[in-house]
């Protein structure tokens, strides 16, 4: 097992957390809570992107909208269609795919140290995708606890 099938088994229970949910379940943000399960989906998919590609100076997979939209910091503006849920969704297996190819490939530049809110400095590209695991696995928690109270 690698870092890759950790982050595919992740994606994959993100989206058994979220199946069968309707759009206005996916939509609704709970009380205390900032954001709804569409900005976590999209939230995994841009901060991967960003830790991953961006760190190491390397264009990106996904459009610069989703990364503007979902990245640390930002909130729903607005609901989201059943065919942005089914976008975000249709590309998170495939983008790990991609991103394990590329790093086979050695595809990605240099790497620019990056330190975390978490406390922890991402100094090359395996610190980088370990951290994206726990990340990702961090929301993934988020995500299940949110899915009760929608």
């Amino acid at each position: 097992m690698n870092a890759f099938d950790v982050n595919r088994k992740t994606r994959e229970n993100i989206l058994k957390v979220i199946d069968g949910l309707s759009v206005e379940q996916m939509n609704l943000i709970p009380e205390g809570y900032n954001n709804n399960l569409v900005w976590h989906l999209g939230h995994v998919l841009a901060t991967q992107q960003l830790l991953v590609y961006k760190l190491a100076n390397t264009d990106v997979l996904i459009t610069d909208n989703i990364i503007d939209e979902f990245r640390k910091g930002t909130k729903p503006e607005s609901e989201y269609s059943e065919e942005d849920i089914l976008e975000l969704k249709e590309m998170l297996i495939p983008v790990i795919n991609h991103t394990e190819e590329d790093l086979e490939e050695g595809l990605f530049g240099s790497f620019s140290e990056y330190p975390t809110s978490y406390g922890i400095t991402l100094s090359d590209q395996s610190d980088a995708i370990q951290f994206n695991n726990m990340h990702e696995a961090l929301h993934l928690g988020i995500m299940m606890a949110m899915k009760k109270l929608v």
